[in-house]
């Protein structure tokens, strides 16, 4: 993934699930419900909003990657 210096907000975050959620998978879906319950780091919300961007069009070993570390991220704040 390219490197963004924009910071993304909450709203962006959820706003970029909401587009992804039908691509991901479904025991991830409650991680992310928890994951808006909270305030988060501007690094967070940045990474997360990368990883998210996009799943649709990545390849199945891209998402596979992208999965990992999201349920590292979502698991661990």
């Amino acid at each position: 993934m390219s490197e963004c210096k924009l910071n993304h907000t909450h709203e962006d975050v959820k706003n970029k699930y909401e587009l992804q959620a039908a691509f991901l998978p479904e025991e991830m879906k409650p991680l992310f419900h928890q994951f808006f319950e909270k305030e988060h780091t501007q690094d967070i919300l940045n990474e997360v909003f990368h990883l998210l961007k996009k799943y649709d069009l990545a390849t199945e070993e891209e998402q596979g990657n992208r999965y990992n570390r999201l349920n590292l991220v979502l698991k661990n704040i």
